[in-house]
């Protein structure tokens, strides 16, 4: 005879809320549900107090108040019920008339001895009532200011780590490790002559000592100047990954806001987290941003911005030659820095990352096509020969356009035609169809 299923208890609707709140097998087990349906303690606290003080103020009942002259007449007429008599107020209900219900009422507590023996005299239904200050104040001030309390408190759990209001005037500068760097030299061309100027200052941060011993030393600071798109940043890190050191990335944007002295203490944090991961490359991208000449602004200038400057400025000359920590900043905008930062000691070697020329070009395309399936026609020589004045992003979208139009046709390679078009689009723009 087969065994029957033991059947299972049912599930009560106490059980159910219990497993949606980690109250089911007791309030240990909340690390077992998932982080979305987990809830603190403290979390229903806070919202029974908040319905205590929205009932308290918002949610009562409407009551008129009246004078106590009115109230005395009511209580003549004997349209009076059901009286509460406060130390300071009284309370209670006026007869509705004509089926109208009746409505509470509330006047202030007057001293008056006749007050009792007319209430008698007139047979209505009264009581005492004690009013806590110590509830009213609870209340009024203690309720509010703990409710905002516990807001803020889960404002703050809710914010990521680093997210917090003492973390304000930290650096926002980004950290990759040195295995988390992959670009390497071999990814960049069409910039020889600047990565040559590069070589040492990789050489420096592998081998500091060759540099040390023989009383030389290392620029401090490497300023990258170039038109848009010709690979500053991509050169910047690729110095980072033939070094194999951290690598700190921010914009020079990034180091300004509106509060005095938050910039200032960015820079101090960005330079005292690169001293303790030492040898390593900080990278300030958009250096114009932050290093604008100093009195430019004939309406007296950004205080905050030249603070800001002005501690860049003390922290590069305030670095040893064997601390290990190199600035590099790009700009497309030299003419306009201060003229402080691009003096020996600070930012005192310019590399010059120029528009390609042919054979640079040639190069960048085939970086950027080792990824694409190109056909036999493609000649990259030619389109190199064709594509004069453009830069290295100019040319990775040129590709990316190319293979984009042959996918679209359904082919099963880029060939040169897509080439010629995506010239077209990336000079002209799209093309313009209009009706016969």
């Amino acid at each position: 005879m087969p065994s029957e299923k033991k059947r299972e208890p049912e599930e009560t609707l106490l059980d159910k809320i219990k497993s949606v709140f980690g109250f089911k097998n007791g309030l240990k087990n909340k690390n077992s549900l998932p982080p979305k349906t987990r809830f603190p303690i403290w979390f229903f606290v806070m919202g029974i107090l908040l319905a205590l003080y929205l009932q308290q103020y918002f949610f009562a009942s409407k009551v008129e108040t009246i004078s106590y002259s009115q109230f005395k007449q009511k209580v003549a007429e004997g349209a009076v019920s059901k009286l509460t008599v406060g130390p300071e107020s009284i309370t209670g209900t006026l007869k509705g008339k004509d089926e109208k219900p009746d409505r509470p009422f509330a006047t202030v507590r007057v001293n008056d001895p006749d007050l009792v023996k007319e209430l008698d005299d007139r047979k209505i239904d009264y009581s005492g009532r004690y009013d806590s200050k110590l509830l009213g104040g609870i209340l009024t001030w203690v309720l509010p200011i703990l409710i905002m309390v516990l807001i803020w408190r889960f404002a703050m759990k809710r914010m990521a780590p680093g997210q917090g209001v003492m973390s304000f005037a930290k650096s926002k500068a980004k950290l990759f490790a040195g295995s988390e760097t992959k670009v390497t030299f071999a990814d960049v061309a069409g910039i020889d002559e600047a990565k040559e100027e590069l070589e040492e200052v990789v050489e420096f941060l592998k081998k500091p000592d060759k540099f040390q011993k023989l009383g030389g030393r290392i620029p401090k600071g490497v300023l990258l100047v170039g038109p848009p798109g010709t690979g500053k940043t991509l050169l910047a890190k690729a110095v980072a990954g033939e070094a194999k050191v951290p690598f700190f990335t921010i914009s020079g944007s990034e180091f300004v806001e509106m509060f005095v002295g938050v910039g200032a203490s960015r820079v101090r944090d960005l330079f005292s987290q690169a001293t303790a991961q030492a040898p390593c490359i900080i990278f300030i991208d958009e250096l114009d941003a932050l290093g604008k000449a100093r009195g430019m602004n004939v309406f007296g200038g950004n205080d905050e911005r030249e603070q800001t400057l002005n501690q860049l400025l003390v922290e590069m000359d305030g670095f040893e030659s064997n601390k290990g920590v190199i600035i590099m900043a790009a700009t497309n905008r030299p003419e306009i820095l201060d003229p402080a930062l691009l003096r020996p000691g600070r930012f005192d070697r310019q590399v010059l990352v120029d528009r390609p020329d042919i054979n640079g070009r040639e190069a960048i395309l085939k970086i950027h096509s080792r990824n694409v399936l190109l056909g036999s026609d493609i000649d990259l020589r030619k389109i190199a020969s064709l594509t004069p004045g453009f830069v290295g992003s100019d040319l990775a979208n040129l590709v990316n356009e190319a293979a984009l139009l042959a996918a679209r046709k359904n082919k099963e390679t880029v060939g040169s035609l897509e080439f010629d078009e995506a010239i077209d689009r990336v000079v002209g723009g799209l093309e313009r169809r209009t009706g016969s």
